[in-house]
């Protein structure tokens, strides 16, 4: 095991700990950020800083947002009788780079895993039966990541979505199980929108 500097190994492991991040990954991202001019290492810095200070969830979606609300769900040209719940802002931006999508979102902030202790008060479900309340949704899309935690989410939510009197629908499995709609490319998105299951 290599000797390195104390401030150097609290960087490794900073930089282990972002998703996707392997300690050989770590390694070369620091001596990446060692070699670059002081000027970009301050920039990447100052950038990561003033995300954590202006980015917040919207009140309404609790999409990524600057502004409150955030520009979805100020745009009017939005159709307000769509509704897209989603486990995660990253599956906002997935389905918004189609471009074929132009209802609103709800974003639940995860998925129920009662072996992760995430039951359905640690998610936004709450929040969502009184953006139903006005009589604008008339259908709330399931847009929830396949596989079991995403599975247990959807029936959950079809269950509750039933009880409100509202149309609700599962995007279709045009996605492999286990896979996250953030790595899905536009097409496969489109046909898994188009081809919604009612639930």
């Amino acid at each position: 095991m290599p000797v390195f500097p104390p401030s150097f190994s609290r960087l490794l492991e900073a930089l282990h700990r972002l998703p996707g991040v392997g300690p050989k990954s770590a390694e070369r991202i620091a001596f990446f950020l060692l070699k670059s001019s002081p000027e970009e290492s301050e920039e990447l810095a100052e950038a990561i800083r003033l995300a954590r200070r202006s980015i917040r969830a919207c009140s309404q979606c609790f999409f990524l947002s600057e502004g409150d609300p955030c520009p979805i769900c100020r745009d009017s040209r939005r159709d307000p009788s769509f509704l897209a719940v989603v486990e995660d802002s990253r599956d906002v931006i997935a389905i918004e780079r189609g471009g074929f999508f132009r209802g609103r979102y709800h974003v639940l902030g995860g998925a129920l895993s009662p072996l992760d202790g995430i039951g359905p008060n640690d998610l936004r479900i709450a929040q969502l039966a009184p953006r139903l309340q006005d009589g604008q949704v008339k259908e709330v899309i399931l847009a929830i990541n396949p596989g079991v935690t995403g599975d247990a989410t959807a029936i959950f939510l079809a269950k509750f979505l039933r009880a409100l009197q509202v149309k609700v629908t599962r995007i279709a499995r045009g996605l492999p199980v286990g896979t996250d709609l953030e790595l899905a490319d536009e097409v496969t998105l489109r046909l898994a929108l188009d081809g919604r299951l009612e639930v």
